[in-house]
């Protein structure tokens, strides 16, 4: 299968920084409950930004950092469950903001998985020819959609978006294997919602999460169709440097790696600084580690997510 070349990898996130104990001053928590029981230390929070602001910041970054023109981008895709409006999509907004007039653009809402989902959907794009370049940018706002008052929800979620820019590349390995099975494990809930980062209250549907049953079937499926992705490639676990796995919880990713029977320093995980970020978070980590120097050319990476739908995947990329 026809890999992908990534030019530039981008990331941005609100200025606001909510810690553990600040949580607790409004809800029966601490940090010691949250971090034990999730991994996650802070979150980012927009009192302001919406979730095209982010993207944009996003965008203007992969350009620069690619070196190439608004003008070049073929197609722009934006992964995310919090766009600002039904419609226009958030990449619609992204593109007139840019300025990309050759570039055509949708949104993809497959939750957490859908930064990988996106992966695959420019990749057939680009293989089949039409397009060159593919801007793919994951975002979300979920502190919106978040319970205020229910402790085990509020917790988990922050703020942020995360992209990178795609060509074809023909020397470069890829696979995938993708899933979905509707189910409800993450469920909304209706009422009115106080926000403590913005003023009012807004009547939404705020997420509920099942703790228990997303962790059983994080680990259970993601470890398997990790199993089944390296299969399909030929690969065993040591040919890959690096699993990178949507953030959801620190715990998760332990038994993702214990099913796997592999140390867990081959996930690379920034939870702790970000939260739970849904489809943002395999992009967000992959700038980190780019930044960082912990990956080169040549390195064979998993990008792997699991979220609501229920949808899960990963695919093998070669740097």
């Amino acid at each position: 299968m026809l890999g992908v070349k990534i030019h530039a990898v981008a990331r941005y996130v609100p200025q606001k920084v909510v810690t553990n104990d600040e949580i607790s001053s409004w809800v029966d928590t601490s940090d010691e409950w949250i971090i034990q029981r999730t991994g996650i230390s802070q979150r980012h929070m927009s009192t302001g930004e919406n979730t095209s602001d982010l993207c944009v910041k996003v965008a203007e970054s992969l350009l620069e950092k690619a070196g190439l023109a608004a003008d070049d981008m073929d197609l722009i895709l934006v992964t995310t469950v919090t766009p600002d409006y039904l419609s226009p999509s958030v990449s619609c907004m992204v593109q007139g903001a840019i300025g990309a007039k050759n570039a055509f653009a949708m949104d993809i809402n497959a939750a957490c998985t859908g930064f990988v989902y996106g992966v695959s959907v420019a990749q057939k794009y680009l293989a089949g020819g039409q397009c060159r370049h593919v801007m793919l940018i994951g975002a979300e706002l979920l502190t919106k959609y978040v319970d205020w008052t229910d402790r085990n929800t509020c917790i988990l979620f922050g703020d942020g978006a995360g992209g990178m820019i795609l060509s074809a590349d023909d020397s470069r390995y890829y696979a995938e294997k993708l899933r979905s099975r509707g189910a409800m494990p993450i469920t909304l809930s209706h009422q009115k919602v106080v926000n403590p980062f913005c003023e009012g209250e807004r009547e939404v549907d705020y997420l509920r999460v099942d703790g228990r049953e997303v962790f059983e079937f994080a680990v259970k499926s993601v470890s398997a169709n990790i199993n089944e992705l390296l299969e399909s490639a030929g690969l065993t676990l040591p040919d890959v440097k690096y699993i990178i796995p949507h953030q959801a919880n620190g715990r998760i990713v332990e038994g993702i790696g214990k099913k796997l029977k592999t140390d867990i320093s081959k996930f690379f995980i920034n939870i702790q600084r970000y939260g739970n970020t849904s489809s943002a978070s395999i992009p967000i980590a992959l700038s980190e580690m780019m930044e960082g120097g912990l990956v080169e050319k040549g390195d064979k990476i998993v990008l792997s997510g699991f979220g609501a739908g229920l949808t899960w995947g990963s695919i093998l990329i070669e740097l």
